[in-house]
């Protein structure tokens, strides 16, 4: 109980006063600028708390104005195709004004312009002859792999095939670090590159000419909130210490290093913060287990809070469900419809409400862990013999006596069946938590996956929440033991 109290704490507590909540997105050159922008405000005096590998554009955007986060890079053509859908006249004056009227900010440019491309194995390019992206036009066969948020995007492959009238339709999405992989693999023909990412050159990647001009400048700028000056003034002037630092190359060679040589993110922006501004920022380095510990207190917080409210939610809907079978029907129903929504897509649709962090996941696991417990305290109660039930009513037992001394002691069993379901279920569904935020087991897999580390997928990420889930199912096990009466054990 102690636990689960700290817990509640650390989940609903808010950020302390003047700690800037930096955001970043899932790939590689958002968490360095995330690195940079909270190593910069601390250097300068400042609190910061970098809030790293958030999901895509609209999530972060909107933790922006909800006021989950302070600050996060972006780029100037997301902001004009993707955040204002296109509703707003190119140049950088434009956009402060349409972000001003929805109370963000906007910096001047980092620096670098790391704009969309399409890009070809060198090989595969050449052999085919194609050097710009409507020659893309007469290859109508060609496989395509394309990031899911550039699936979707107004200024991503929608936009792109019908300005350039391409016939091809064998297009999936997948993560865009996958992607690369994919396309070393010939798994797929062509992808869409980012112009700073480090494996152009590494895997001599063709990138092909935008001879019509589609694609827009994506300028980096760091997004803020307008009252981030007045909240903490020391942040807001580190982040201007920023603006132009940054060229395209020294971008890349930090996403280089990164990707490549395995450097540690935060190491590498200290060290271009030491480089540049002269200024030493410490790095904390954590040794593996020390990681793994930390993202399993992480995970059975998520895990022992939201199966603690479950339980006392759906123990008593099951009785329900037991003792009014048409209410029970509506219950059952409802319970199963929320079992069938994609756990990805429950989380993004609670941010507007709970923002992100820890308060959608639990809210997602709670109602995950619904329907084996409703379903099984139901089940349970109604299984029991007739006679049985007819025993405690001649004993003169009223009601609230029968279910209390006779019925729910007899359902024991069945009930702890299904706690034990919800149990390992959460343990699995809780890494998808890390996704907006929430931490736990499914971080290092996303780091993992974006750094291409299988280490970290399996030692950090994988093993530990099979472990846990293992472990949770043993103690359920053992739990079945102490509670369900001697004569009910099988």
């Amino acid at each position: 109980m102690i636990y689960l109290a700290a817990f509640l704490l650390v989940a609903q507590a808010s950020p302390a006063d003047h700690e800037v909540r930096v955001g970043s997105k899932v790939f590689t050159e958002s968490v360095i600028l995330g690195d940079l922008a909270t190593q910069m405000i601390r250097a300068e005096g400042g609190k910061a708390v970098h809030r790293r590998e958030l999901g895509g554009t609209q999530i972060l955007f909107h933790a922006l104005e909800a006021d989950e986060l302070d600050v996060y890079p972006e780029y100037t053509g997301t902001i004009s195709g993707e955040i204002l859908a296109g509703k707003v006249a190119a140049g950088d004056d434009s956009l402060r004004a349409a972000l001003k009227a929805r109370g963000i900010g906007m910096s001047r440019p980092l620096g670098f312009n790391n704009t969309y491309a399409i890009g070809m194995r060198e090989d595969v390019a050449a052999r085919l002859g194609i050097v710009k992206l409507s020659d893309l036009a007469g290859h109508p066969t060609l496989k395509f792999g394309f990031g899911n948020e550039f699936m979707e995007r107004a200024d991503g492959w929608p936009g792109l095939r019908d300005r350039y009238r391409l016939p091809q339709r064998d297009t999936r999405g997948l993560d865009h670090d996958l992607a690369y992989r994919a396309l070393e693999a010939r798994e797929i023909d062509a992808t869409e590159l980012y112009s700073t990412d480090a494996e152009i050159k590494a895997q001599k990647i063709r990138v092909l000419a935008d001879d019509e001009g589609f694609f827009p400048p994506y300028q980096c700028v760091l997004l803020h909130r307008l009252d981030l000056e007045r909240r903490s003034p020391e942040a807001f002037a580190a982040l201007k210490r920023l603006e132009g630092t940054i060229d395209e190359g020294k971008m890349i060679a930090m996403n280089a290093r990164a990707k490549f040589d395995r450097v540690p993110e935060e190491r590498v922006a200290a060290d271009f913060l030491a480089s540049r501004f002269g200024i030493n920022a410490e790095v904390a380095s954590n040794s593996r287990m020390s990681r793994i510990l930390s993202r399993l207190v992480e995970h059975m917080g998520l895990v022992s809070v939201s199966l603690t409210l479950a339980i006392l939610a759906a123990i008593p809907l099951g009785i329900v469900a037991a003792k009014r079978p048409r209410i029970g029907a509506w219950i059952l129903g409802a319970t199963s419809v929320i079992q069938t929504i994609p756990s990805l897509a429950l989380l993004v649709f609670m941010i507007p409400w709970l923002g992100i962090g820890a308060k959608p996941a639990l809210v997602a696991l709670f109602l995950y862990s619904l329907l084996p417990i409703v379903r099984s305290t139901a089940t349970g109660l109604l299984e029991i013999p007739p006679s049985l039930r007819e025993s405690a009513q001649a004993l003169g037992l009223p009601a609230w006596a029968r279910l209390r001394l006779v019925e729910l002691p007899m359902a024991t069993r069945g009930i702890l069946s299904g706690i034990k379901t919800a149990a390992v279920i959460n343990v699995g569904t809780a890494t998808i938590g890390a996704l907006i935020g929430a931490g736990g087991f499914g971080q290092p897999i996303l780091t993992g996956i974006r750094r291409d580390d299988l280490g970290q997928i399996l030692f950090e990420g994988a093993i530990p929440s099979a472990i846990l889930a293992l472990a949770v199912q043993t103690g359920f096990d053992l739990a079945e033991r102490w509670l369900v009466p001697r004569g009910m054990k099988g």
